[in-house]
């Protein structure tokens, strides 16, 4: 039973991490500069996951997070002459860099990792459930 538990949890903190990458790029949507104050747009993240065969027994496995990918897509360009962080010159004069953050599969995304987060809580619930009826048969 306890084996349950733990492959739920894990899946449980890789929805968490996936959930929290997301939330960054929805918030970055419009964000202009680095983290050193550079004009570059924001480069989204991406959580991978991978099978983690210390996590489970019986043939389940857990899962765990392998790394969180910095995507270095060009960026979408958007003309607003009037914007502080425009082009100043050359052919894209007046254009704004963007990251390229596609907003519906972010909130796909989230909306998935969400689902997959309620099924491993209602996973866990379900083996304390059965681990106490088991507790009670047995006393």
């Amino acid at each position: 039973m306890f084996s349950a538990l733990d492959v739920s949890t894990s899946a449980l903190v890789a929805q968490r991490i996936r959930i929290t990458a997301i939330a960054g790029n929805i918030a970055n949507i419009s964000t202009t500069h680095n983290e050193q104050g550079e004009p570059q747009p924001y480069q989204p993240r991406y959580v991978t996951f991978q099978v983690d065969p210390s996590v489970g027994a019986f043939g389940a496995k857990g899962v765990r997070v392998s790394g969180v990918r910095v995507d270095n897509r060009p960026p979408r360009y958007k003309y607003e002459p009037g914007h502080p962080d425009a082009i100043r010159q050359g052919p894209m004069r007046g254009y704004v860099a963007y990251p390229d953050i596609n907003l519906m599969t972010e909130f796909t995304d989230a909306l998935e990792a969400a689902r997959a987060y309620e099924a491993n809580l209602g996973a866990i619930e379900i083996t304390k459930d059965m681990t106490q009826q088991t507790l009670r048969i047995l006393a």
